[in-house]
């Protein structure tokens, strides 16, 4: 896939998805131990979420930093709003602010 593709495959999967992760490996299967916090902190809030495993899509872990302007994984975004990654996910979590965000955008 060359980088316009790309490109337009995560701003698909972004407006698509109401919450969507970036991460590396699944949900159920993390394979980083920032991936596995952030995940288990979106799935305690008990919505659905989709996910996108970057290591199996080099091009989208190549080129999603560049269009985020956030150069680490894994990334939250929710309603095509860029979250952040795994310490404000987990902070937000602990302060009660992600479930909040998340039902919202699961409306």
């Amino acid at each position: 896939m060359d980088t316009n593709q790309t490109i337009e495959t995560i701003k698909k999967q972004i407006e698509e998805n109401a919450v969507i992760l970036y991460m590396k490996g699944s949900p159920n299967a993390p394979q980083c131990g920032f991936s596995m916090r952030a995940s288990q902190a979106i799935m305690a809030c008990g919505q659905r979420f989709a996910y996108v495993d970057i290591l199996s899509n080099p091009d989208i872990r190549a080129e999603l930093p560049k269009y985020a302007n956030w150069p680490t994984f894994p990334q939250l975004w929710v309603k095509g709003e860029l979250i952040g990654g795994c310490d404000i996910i987990t902070e937000m979590h602990e302060k009660g602010e992600l479930k909040p965000l998340l039902d919202e955008a699961a409306q």
